[in-house]
């Protein structure tokens, strides 16, 4: 067991059962999060609420708080109030703004490099390739967020829930965090500041950081080479580990598994001069005060 681990929370894991192949599945990561004395993991599904398996983990495994979430894609009706209503309901803590069907990550994924797609990017193909489209999303209309953010927002500042922007473009952003903490959502996140579709300087995670959001790093991105280690290690000292939640992005089923992924950024982390306590804030005190 690594004691740095001890009570840490990974909020962004891929398992199955998915519609891709996974590494593991969510029986096989509760018992990883217990072996390994972390305090739990969020569940994440491109196409899927996970607050009934997240239910199921939880009286499996006492031990370990898995955490229901939900993606706005097209699968759930896009930015649909009445899904995050019952995601909440269904005691979902995380809501994601568009991956997959992001306009903006769409557009992206046109321009990037075959050995550089995310996994995720090859079921897209599939359905294109198979005449089946799903609807691609965008927030804003004539420069200002639609309505139906709006709506969703003040469902997920009624439950308490986590907003996490996910791979829409920085305009939406901007609005998305700002009229959010308007809205009185008391827990945001920046997904993936690094991520090469979702890449934000240092100077506007700064900006963001004055609606009380929490920038993200995941081990996926350097460790597959979307992004420099340096960069990820320039970026969290500029921004301060005050403001910063370490995930690692993984069930990738030829990746390591999440506990081994965090284990490995903590390593990284610390050769390159950070503290115990800087990583056990990152990982540990910054997560569960979005959790709990």
């Amino acid at each position: 067991m690594n004691a740095l681990l001890k009570d840490a929370y990974d909020l962004h894991v891929h398992s199955a059962p998915d519609v891709l192949p996974r590494k593991m599945d969510d029986i096989e990561m509760a018992q990883r999060i217990v072996a390994s004395g972390m305090k739990g993991y969020a569940i994440k599904s491109h196409y899927f609420c996970t607050a009934e398996r997240a239910q199921i983990v939880q009286k499996m495994y006492p031990g370990c708080a898995a955490i229901g979430t939900i993606t706005l894609n097209s699968a759930v009706g896009g930015i649909n109030p009445m899904a995050v209503e019952m995601a909440g309901r269904s005691g979902a803590k995380l809501v994601w703004f568009p991956t997959v069907d992001s306009e903006h990550e769409q557009e992206s994924l046109a321009q990037s490099p075959a050995d550089k797609l995310p996994y995720w990017a090859k079921i897209q193909q599939q359905m294109k390739a198979e005449g089946i489209l799903s609807p691609t999303i965008y927030l804003l209309e004539n420069g200002k967020l639609k309505k139906e953010v709006f709506d969703v927002l003040d469902i997920i500042a009624r439950f308490n829930m986590i907003l996490a922007t996910s791979h829409i473009s920085k305009a939406e952003a901007f609005a998305l965090v700002k009229v959010a903490k308007e809205r009185k959502v008391r827990r945001i996140i920046v997904t993936h500041v690094d991520f090469p579709s979702t890449f934000y300087s240092i100077e506007e995670q700064k900006e963001l950081l004055k609606s009380g959001a929490f920038m993200e790093h995941c081990y996926t991105t350097p460790a597959t080479g979307k992004v420099s280690w340096d960069t990820v290690i320039e970026q969290i000292r500029a921004v301060g580990v005050g403001h910063i939640v370490l995930t690692t992005d993984l069930g990738q089923a030829t990746a390591v598994f999440p506990d081994e992924g965090l284990a490995l950024f903590t390593e990284k982390l610390l050769a390159n001069g950070f503290s115990e306590s800087d990583i056990r804030t990152m990982i540990v005190k910054n997560p569960t005060s979005l959790v709990e």
